[in-house]
């Protein structure tokens, strides 16, 4: 038997969605701000336009290949979005989500297809959804990649009226031949550092710890940053994957256009082995997982600066340098271990496109003497089983 239902009392309002927190109408006005921007990422190969229950992408270009794998990556941007919010600045954000996303994809080689993106929030505000989403659509430019849909859900009583999360998925495709990963990598390789364009989107609950038990506001002018600090954390992640795609096609030559690669080996074997996307962990975490068993990468602190920000969090919470090497990027955004014929090329290629880059390490084999390094070594993370990175040395002075 069912519990009795006792109605409102006659005369009261009835309960509307509206009432419930809800406004469907300011979903349906944030809708209206964003579109341009979003269909400003479709070609030719999005099919259906704007506003469909799914996002659909014509495949066809495909049937070139010989054998398609499909990438895919899923990620969000962490606790950055306390620093947007607080600062009431939220066209960075989706930017540096697409950039979390496409570049996991790129590691294997793959180039980025389509996107979708998720958001939650407290109270949708017009104005503010569509922020966010120009800014992802931003960097799905910068990716070449297209934003194919999206969802933006409203959670009252859940988050706090001005509170959001941003999450996103992005699929790719990659010729199996073409494939990247630690089972093309060599002894003799080298590594190649390209920088970072500040912490990206990782590590901030670390950084917001630093900065509010040293009590700075994110209005402090700081001079080594010339800008305030708030600002300089919401630099919004460096997106590699144009940058390590044109690099592949350069150094590896492009299958699918039949163009051939810039560079012979000993080997006769494609240059180009493998990226690592620096994310949560830092580098020698991120690049382990890249490097088969048996080889270690050995880096050179040498070969870099610590940024200001880094510098600046270090020496204003006290953080010991292992701590921040496995919680930030540290000035080193995403790496590329070429074979050492390629070493030269690679970094002028870069260079060309503005993309600040260095020789910072070579590839070996894992001996005793590296493994008892404490600290400085570290074998396998994430849960792979891989190889193993050295880190060597002191960081340059600025």
């Amino acid at each position: 038997m069912t519990d009795p239902v006792t109605p409102s009392p006659a005369g009261a309002p009835g309960i509307t969605y509206a009432a419930a927190g809800v406004d469907v109408e300011a979903g349906d006005r944030a809708v209206e701000l964003m579109k341009e921007a979003v269909k400003a990422t479709h070609g030719a190969d999005v099919v259906g336009g704007f506003g469909g229950f799914a996002g659909l992408y014509d495949v066809s270009a495909l049937l070139r290949y010989s054998r398609p794998l499909l990438a895919t990556s899923t990620d969000g941007v962490g606790t950055k979005v306390a620093i947007a919010q607080a600062m009431d600045t939220h066209d960075t954000i989706g930017f540096d989500l697409v950039g979390m996303v496409v570049d996991d994809i790129v590691v294997v080689g793959a180039e980025p297809l389509f996107m979708t993106d998720y958001i939650a929030c407290g109270k949708v505000v017009p104005e503010r959804i569509a922020d966010i989403v120009r800014g992802i659509a931003a960097g799905c430019a910068a990716a070449g990649t297209a934003l194919v849909g999206g969802e933006t859900a409203e959670h009252p009583g859940l988050l706090g009226v001005d509170e959001y999360d941003v999450a996103g998925a992005a699929t790719g495709v990659v010729e199996a031949s073409a494939l990247l990963g630690p089972e093309r990598v060599r002894e003799g390789d080298v590594v190649i550092a390209m920088a970072s364009s500040g912490i990206h989107s990782n590590g901030y609950s670390l950084v917001r710890r630093v900065i509010n038990a040293a009590g700075w506001s994110l209005d402090r002018e700081v001079t080594d940053f010339g800008r305030t600090l708030g600002e300089e954390l919401l630099e919004p992640t460096r997106i590699y994957a144009a940058d390590c795609l044109d690099l592949v096609r350069h150094l590896n030559g492009d299958p699918l256009a039949g163009t051939a690669a810039a560079v012979s080996t000993a080997s006769g074997e494609p240059a180009l082995h493998g990226f690592s996307h620096v994310t949560g962990g830092g580098l020698a975490a991120n690049l382990a997982r890249v490097l088969p068993q048996g080889l270690m990468a050995t880096v050179d602190r040498g070969t870099w600066s610590l940024p200001a920000v880094f510098e600046l969090i270090a020496q204003l919470g006290r953080v010991p340098r292992s701590d921040l090497e496995r919680t930030l990027n540290l000035g080193v955004g995403m790496v590329a271990v070429v074979d050492p014929a390629a070493a030269d090329e690679a970094v002028a290629r870069l260079t060309s496109r503005g993309v600040a880059s260095w020789v910072a390490g070579t590839v070996g084999r894992v001996t005793d003497e590296a493994a008892a390094a404490g600290l400085d070594f570290m074998q396998g993370a994430k849960g792979v089983d891989g190889g193993a990175v050295l880190l060597t040395g002191d960081y340059a002075r600025a």
